[in-house]
């Protein structure tokens, strides 16, 4: 009876000596850079956020997080990969729309599930969308544009087939009878370029990234889907001003891959509302018109439950939109 104490008290010494070296590496988390994979290529939304963020969590976390952009299959390559990346809290993804809740409906043989194969950190920001044109197209107001496109090809480019902005233009052509031509891009980064040059008429992109250049004189905003006009372009409309109740917009949020323990998930929140708290941070999103999210959403509970949420409500768009998976 003695020796099988003994034995217990044993197993139980050394299974508390092995808990040890785990409770010392969480505790010493993070000893390295972080790599934050930012899945588009530069110069979108999701890379001007991730970039912003990455830089006031560097300072919380006292590690770099160094930003990689992984662009491609709207977003699937990128989240892809960070499903696959051992779950120690050293790859983190910046999640869209996109990658997160738009493609399980668009792509049949998608490398991961975003419901199951991530754990959520936080959001950190909405940007709504905006439909902007070139300087050189005529039309100034959403009734112009629709009518505009009812005469003559107007090439509308989006961050890709099944992207948040390409969803909004069905959306937007379905409710006002427009016949603006889908161009499909990249993302957002790489469509503007050619929107300034003429290549395209327009785009349907985050108000974040279109506002430099209309800001430039060489294109111009017809309108914004955000609920209320946007202080940095208070003389754009709504599109919600000519479409009752249209709004439109793209979330980022962090994630890791599933199964990352919950001591650094806490930890890297925590960064993320530190850096959320900088009035840097908050004046750079402000300045870009970038919403920063609620504290219940910057938390992992309340950007899962959001994900939910705009899960279901993608399945909803993509049928809309007359979308299959291919």
């Amino acid at each position: 009876m003695r020796s099988s104490r003994r034995r217990l008290l044993k197993t139980l010494g050394s299974l508390a000596a092995l808990a040890l070296p785990a409770r010392a590496v969480l505790a010493a988390y993070p000893e390295r850079p972080i790599r934050l994979i930012v899945p588009f290529a530069p110069g979108g939304n999701a890379d001007i956020v991730g970039r912003l963020v990455a830089e006031g969590m560097s300072q919380a976390l006292g590690q770099p997080m160094v930003v990689e952009n992984r662009g491609g299959a709207g977003g699937g390559i990128g989240a892809g990969e960070v499903a696959r990346a051992a779950p120690d809290g050293y790859t983190v993804l910046s999640g869209s729309n996109g990658p997160l809740t738009v493609n399980p409906f668009l792509h049949a043989n998608l490398s991961y599930d975003p419901l199951k194969d991530f754990a959520p950190i936080g959001l950190t920001s909405l940007a709504p969308h905006s439909l902007i044109v070139n300087a050189a197209v005529p039309a100034k107001t959403v009734q112009e544009l629709v009518a505009l496109s009812k005469k003559q090809q107007i090439g509308v480019g989006t961050s890709g087939i099944g992207s948040a902005t390409h969803l909004t233009l069905e959306r937007f052509n379905a409710q006002t009878g427009a016949k603006l031509l889908h161009v499909p891009y990249k993302s957002g980064g790489v469509l503007l370029p050619d929107l300034i040059a003429g290549t395209i008429q327009g785009a349907m992109t985050e108000f974040s990234s279109a506002l430099p250049h209309h800001r430039g004189g060489k294109a111009r905003f017809v309108a914004i889907a955000s609920a209320k006009r946007v202080a940095q372009a208070s003389d754009v409309p709504t599109i919600a001003e000519s479409v009752a109740g249209f709004t439109a917009a793209s979330y980022i949020g962090l994630l890791v891959p599933a199964g990352t323990p919950a001591e650094v998930i806490a930890r890297l929140q925590a960064a993320l509302a530190a850096a959320m708290k900088a009035s840097k941070t908050l004046d750079r999103m402000r300045e870009l018109g970038i919403e920063p999210a609620t504290p219940e959403l910057m938390t992992a509970r309340g950007f899962g439950e959001f994900i939910r949420k705009e899960y279901e409500s993608s399945r909803e768009a993509v049928r809309l939109a007359g979308l299959k998976k291919e």
